[in-house]
C-alpha cells in the first residue's frame, strides 16, 4: 500500500482503463454492474471473489448514487496487491470464503452482519484500509462529493469559492470575519 495517495498520469490511465470494455456475459460481476460500460480485469482473484469483494467494499463505504464501477477500482487495487504477493492473496481468499458463498448477492443487512462478524480480522482491516485509500483518493469519485481537487495551483481556496458548499447554511456577513484582499488603508 502506498503512503502517498496521488497518482501520476500513467497510474490514472491504468486504473481507469479497467473501467472500459465489456463485461463477460457469464461473469458474476455482470449481475452487479450498473451497465455494461466497464470491466474488471482480475489477475489473481476469481470473478466470484471479485464480486464478493465488490459487495464488501460497497457495504463498507455505502454511497447509494455511486456506481459500482467506482468501487471496482478498490477491487482492482486489492487484486493488484494480491498478484504481487501470495500472502495478501491468501488473506483475501480466506476472508471472502469466511463471508459465505452468497455474500455478493445477499441483502445489505446480511452483508453488514457478515462484515461485523469479521471486523477485527486482518482481512477486514486490509479491505477497509484499501477501500478508504483507493475510493476516496480517486479523481473519478471527486465529482460525486463536489471536491474540485487541490487549490494551490489555482490560487488557493480563500479567493476562489471556499464557501461555495451548498449544504452549509448562509453565514451573516457580520459573522464572516475580515475580508482579505480588500484595501485596508
Amino acid at each position: 500500500m502506498r503512503a502517498n495517495a496521488t497518482m501520476d498520469r500513467r497510474e490514472f490511465l491504468g486504473a481507469t482503463g479497467v473501467l472500459t470494455g465489456v463485461l463477460a456475459a457469464g461473469s458474476p460481476l455482470a449481475l452487479l454492474a450498473p451497465n455494461r460500460a466497464w470491466a474488471l480485469d482480475l489477475k489473481a482473484l476469481t470473478s466470484v471473489e471479485g464480486a464478493a469483494l465488490l459487495a464488501a467494499v460497497r457495504t463498507i463505504a455505502p454511497h447509494d448514487n455511486l456506481d459500482d464501477a467506482h468501487y471496482a477500482l478498490v477491487v482492482q487495487a486489492l487484486d493488484d496487491n494480491a498478484k504481487r504477493d501470495a500472502a495478501p492473496l491468501e488473506l483475501l481468499r480466506q476472508g471472502v470464503s469466511g463471508l459465505g458463498a452468497d455474500f455478493a448477492t445477499a441483502a445489505e443487512t446480511e452483508r453488514i452482519a457478515a462484515l461485523k462478524a469479521v471486523e477485527t480480522t486482518p482481512f477486514f482491516k486490509s479491505v477497509r484500509a484499501t477501500t478508504l485509500m483507493t475510493l476516496y483518493a480517486s479523481p473519478l469519485v471527486y465529482a460525486y462529493f463536489g471536491y474540485e481537487g487541490e487549490a494551490f495551483s489555482k490560487g488557493g481556496y480563500l479567493l476562489r469559492g471556499f464557501n461555495d458548499l451548498r449544504w452549509l447554511p448562509e453565514v451573516p456577513l457580520a459573522d464572516s470575519g475580515p475580508v482579505f484582499g480588500a484595501d485596508s488603508h
